[in-house]
C-alpha cells in the first residue's frame, strides 16, 4: 500500500512551541514544532470539539485550552483529565529544498493499537 502525503506548510510559518491548523484529507490537523521534532496530531480534543492548535504547548505535549486535557503528541494519548481519548496521529517528514523546510504529513492517520482503539 503506498502513503500519501501532502505538504502542509514551510517550517518557518511554525515557530517553536506553536501549532498551526491545517486541513489533511478534509480532516483539521494540528502540526506542532517543538525541541524533540515536528508532530501532528488531529486538531480537535477527543473530549470536547474544540480545537487543539489553540492550545498549549510544552515539551512534547499540548494542552486543550478549554477544559485542560494534556495530550502526548509523539502518542496522541491523554495525559490528564478529562480526556480519556486518544487523539489520531500523522506521520510528518520534513522536506529540505535548499532556503526553505517543507512540511508535509501523510493523508491517513497511523493505526491504533488494540489498546488504544475505543470500545463499541
Amino acid at each position: 500500500m503506498m502513503t500519501d502525503f501532502v505538504r502542509v506548510a514551510d517550517l518557518s510559518q511554525i515557530a517553536q512551541g506553536a501549532a498551526l491548523k491545517v486541513m489533511v484529507n478534509n480532516r483539521p490537523v494540528a502540526v506542532v514544532n517543538t525541541k524533540e521534532g515536528v508532530f501532528a496530531v488531529s486538531d480537535i480534543c477527543s473530549h470536547a470539539d474544540v480545537s487543539l492548535a489553540e492550545g498549549e504547548v510544552v515539551d512534547c505535549t499540548i494542552e486543550c485550552w478549554l477544559h485542560g486535557s494534556q495530550f502526548d503528541l509523539r502518542t496522541g494519548m491523554p495525559l490528564s483529565p478529562p480526556a480519556i481519548a486518544r487523539v489520531d496521529t500523522y506521520e510528518v517528514r520534513l522536506v529540505d529544498e535548499g532556503a526553505s523546510t517543507q512540511v508535509e504529513i501523510c493523508t491517513e492517520p497511523q493505526p491504533w493499537t488494540a489498546e488504544e482503539r475505543p470500545s463499541a
